[in-house]
């Protein structure tokens, strides 16, 4: 199951998005252009189908900060997302649809319309329809008698019903289950006082957390359990770093763990607060992408700041072999990271009239450019649109 389709209206610059979707998507654009805000539907998906919707629009300063001063002409003010998801059944190729409105109130926002279906059944007349939710109307289908049943809790209308519902049909909690299965890597935070360059208690993790956290359990427990992708994040190492020869997790007492680099040009080896920016922005980026278990969305924002451009060639491979585990989300301004795409994983964001215009690369008409010039060549030509 994955997403195949987005539709938003009145989320920030997003004022009508209609988007398919793809397995990787790095988005290119100025500043202002969007990039962010759609990594925002993302993750207001993901909060909103654990019922932390509120939290994530407080975080965001409020519904009215998100909602777009520029909604479409004729419509009442409300911020609309709609999904299509690919739900791989051999029963139907038909996508799932999951669509919602919230809509302001004298204080804050109101969920609804909501609803969730899928044509199952491809002879069936209609789609099924899971559940639907009306201001005034909240109804779902029992998945032990499949008859319509209403709540028997309090509902909230300041969340989605989605993530209210006790239990559903096998596909729509699989839907629950991969938005909620979201992760989002902002730049790493590499200050002399991080976690990422202190002792680290051990733990059973195999995945690094958003900020560093965890990352040498994550190696030591690779090492140990999942050699395979442990020897690949050794290879890309020696790959990017000249005279790299090994990593060692220390115990330093207390249950806790460091990392240290030993290196062919130095006779000690280094520890955390002794290797680069660079360094340790790339070991976390290798492992978040290599490591198990792998989420179903994954959003990353910059993820070229302090890298050399030769370790963005070896990014960008990375994030093409993620691509077939999970599906992938890029926010960059870096040309020399998109240098080694293709163009049908490169997403352009321009802002027309302050709408957000998204393009994906390959709808532009550029294979006779392609035989001279690189993708990085023709976006700092400007041939692509996207300023940089």
């Amino acid at each position: 199951m994955k997403l195949s389709a987005l539709d938003v209206k009145n989320y920030r610059s997003l004022v009508n998005v209609k988007l398919p979707l793809r397995d990787l998507m790095v988005v290119i654009g100025p500043n202002g252009a969007g990039k962010t805000a759609l990594l925002e539907i993302f993750q207001l998906l993901q909060q909103g189908s654990q019922q932390e919707l509120g939290s994530f629009l407080e975080a965001q300063g409020g519904f009215q900060a998100v909602l777009s001063h520029q909604k479409m002409a004729g419509e009442s003010p409300h911020l609309q997302v709609k999904i299509e998801i690919d739900v791989q059944s051999e029963q139907s190729d038909a996508p799932m649809i999951y669509q919602f409105r919230l809509r302001s109130r004298q204080v804050g926002y109101a969920v609804g319309p909501e609803w969730l279906t899928w044509q199952q059944d491809p002879q069936a007349e209609k789609p099924l329809l899971y559940f639907r939710a009306l201001p005034t109307l909240f109804r779902y289908a029992d998945p032990a008698t499949r008859k319509w049943v209403q709540p028997d809790w309090d509902r909230n209308y300041s969340e989605l019903g989605l993530a209210q519902i006790p239990k559903m049909d096998r596909e729509p909690e699989a839907l629950r289950s991969m938005l909620a299965n979201t992760q989002h890597y902002s730049s790493l935070d590499v200050s002399p006082r991080a976690v990422v360059r202190l002792p680290q208690a051990l733990m059973p993790a195999t995945r690094p957390g958003p900020n560093g956290e965890n990352l040498y359990s994550a190696l030591y427990n690779l090492r140990a359990s999942h050699h395979d992708v442990y020897e690949r994040i050794e290879t890309l190492l020696e790959q990017g770093f000249p005279g790299f020869e090994r990593l060692e997790f220390p115990v330093v007492g207390a249950g806790q763990v460091t990392l240290t680099w030993h290196d062919r040009d130095n006779s000690k080896p280094l520890y955390p607060n002794q290797l680069s920016e660079g360094t340790l922005r790339f070991l976390w980026l290798a492992t978040t992408l290599l490591a198990t278990p792998e989420p179903a969305l994954l959003l990353l924002d910059e993820p070229e700041v302090s890298l050399h451009p030769e370790l963005l060639k070896l990014l960008a491979a990375l994030l093409q072999d993620a691509s077939a585990r999970s599906q992938i989300v890029v926010a960059t301004h870096s040309p020399d990271l998109i240098r080694w795409l293709q163009p049908e994983e490169v997403l352009i964001a321009d802002k027309e009239e302050g709408a957000t215009r998204l393009t994906w690369a390959d709808d532009l008409d550029l294979d006779e450019w392609l035989t001279e010039y690189t993708l990085r060549d023709l976006w700092l030509m400007c041939n692509l649109g996207g300023r940089p």
